[in-house]
């Protein structure tokens, strides 16, 4: 929807697009607290001659993770007609589909959202609140996942690769474990560990999958795809970069983008997933968010005269929130208790707490491929603390919001950290007084806990309700004897 187009100027494209493609249902979705699509599918001609745009779709909010209690179930869906799309795969009079994203409201109320939404409430009063100092928000996530032929715990394959820096095992005396990959045998070709970066076909067999979910994505979706490869990992990683939007966009192209891919690997016998790691000593899956601010059409965060990044002060405050609320931030960008298997050293991922230009070891890097003014609207500072399992509507509100308060409060990101911190000597970083990511799920939890920013951008109900999932999520955790205790101890 552009400017200025009108809401009712985008519900009458909707229609025509509902009429055009002659499509029979709309799957009307919103997430949850922990970011998963919640699917309600009504006929297409409640959106065409009823006044479903206008008025709304109930449903039992009690039935959906972090929103309602049972005694006050009934919520509305207000669908948001510029976020339709038909979906390719769908075809024929009895099965023709689209899919459309909204906002989750308030029963008997004035349709404004609901304060358990993340899109509605969290993620508008953000950018709103951005707004009003002045800035409009441009984010662009690089998620990465993996696709597998087969997941299913009971038949893990036993993958006698070994560590690639001992050569004869790793240093934990047990083989990896793994699910079924494509490319474990791909014609004969091998993709050793952590060395899969950028490789061609035919030792890439996702080529094909990843053409056709880029694809869709721009003929169908609206995006713009810059580029897609496949990434280090072993079996079956791959990632796939799109332009950025402003905070609401891009989370909702985020969803989206989840949803293409898992039905595009359905198609293929495949299955995608954004869990964060799923294969032993191998790299996991990240979701580096780069953000830039505007003000007046200018890119608030560039400066020609600073010798370092051509980084302004505004950015260089924006940098110190981010680093001031990092360890409260992790609990929601990382989330889940697998996020913290990818916090660790020698993979990749940025645990120390530190920024700089051009350095992947840091938490915040600052992208200097080009330099001089015509490049101005390329400067943005990248988050590399977040994965894909998180909710992107809270993860890039919260660090939006700690990015303003960085701002509001003039905070120094102090001196950068030009060197490879995964090799420096602890020595060294107690020295530079370098801190560390959390490294479980209940410790980010314990940091997000006393996080003013992260509670007053969630609300009170999505903190709490976040944190009561979680922390009963990480007690099931807890409990579980897992198959890697029963060969470390079942001899003692």
């Amino acid at each position: 929807m552009t400017c200025n187009e009108s809401f009712e100027e985008s519900i009458k494209k909707a229609i025509e697009i509902l009429k055009d493609n002659r499509v029979r249902w709309v799957h009307s979705s919103f997430v949850d607290i922990r970011g998963l699509m919640q699917d309600i599918v009504i006929p297409a001609k409640e959106f065409i001659d009823g006044d479903a745009f206008t008025s709304g779709l109930g449903f039992d909010g009690s039935s959906v993770r972090g929103f309602k209690s049972i005694e006050e179930s009934d919520m509305v869906l207000m669908p948001d007609p510029k976020t339709l799309a038909v979906l390719p795969w769908t075809s024929g009079e009895e099965q023709k589909s689209a899919i459309v994203l909204g906002d989750v409201c308030e029963a008997y109320g004035s349709r404004e959202p609901s304060e358990v939404d993340p899109r509605g409430y969290v993620a508008k009063k953000a950018a709103e609140y951005a707004a009003e100092m002045g800035y409009i928000t441009y984010i662009a996530p690089e998620l990465e996942h993996f696709i597998f032929s087969l997941i299913d715990p009971t038949k893990l394959v036993w993958d006698l690769w070994v560590s690639p820096n001992s050569g004869k095992g790793d240093s934990w005396g047990a083989p990896r474990v793994m699910p079924q990959s494509p490319e474990i045998s791909s014609g004969g070709y091998v993709l050793r560990p952590r060395e899969a970066y950028g490789k061609p076909p035919p030792e890439d067999t996702t080529a094909e999958y990843r053409n056709e979910v880029s694809t869709i994505l721009e003929d169908y979706f609206g995006f713009k795809i810059e580029k897609h490869h496949h990434e280090t990992a072993t079996a079956g990683q791959v990632e796939i970069d799109f332009q950025y939007g402003q905070l609401i966009e891009t989370a909702d192209r985020t969803i989206y983008y989840k949803f293409v891919a898992k039905n595009v690997a359905k198609k293929y016998g495949l299955i995608a997933t954004f869990m964060p790691k799923p294969i032993y000593l191998d790299n996991a899956s990240g979701m580096h968010t780069h953000i830039s601010l505007w003000r007046d059409s200018m890119n608030a965060m560039y400066d020609e005269g600073d010798e370092y990044a051509e980084m302004s002060q505004t950015g260089r405050y924006f940098i110190g929130g981010l680093l001031e609320h990092a360890r409260a931030l992790t609990a929601i960008c990382c989330p889940t208790v697998n996020s913290y298997k990818r916090l660790v050293p020698g993979f990749e991922a940025p645990i120390h707490i530190v920024w700089s230009r051009r350095n992947r070891s840091a938490l915040i890097r600052i992208p200097v491929y080009y330099r001089g003014p015509q490049y101005a609207s390329y400067k943005r500072v990248e988050y590399r603390g977040a994965d894909p399992s998180c909710n992107p509507y809270l993860a890039f509100s919260c660090l939006l919001m700690a990015g303003l308060d960085g701002i509001k409060k003039k905070i120094e990101p102090g001196d950068p950290v030009d060197e490879d911190i995964y090799k420096m000597p602890e020595e060294r970083k107690r020295y530079l007084g370098i801190k560390e990511l959390p490294t479980t799920l209940k410790e980010a939890i314990d940091e997000m806990k006393s996080d003013e920013v992260i509670h007053r951008t969630l609300g009170s109900h999505i903190f709490d309700a976040f944190i009561e999932y979680k922390m009963d999520e990480w007690r099931q955790y807890c409990l579980y004897v897992t198959p890697w205790e029963i060969m470390k101890y079942v001899d003692y």
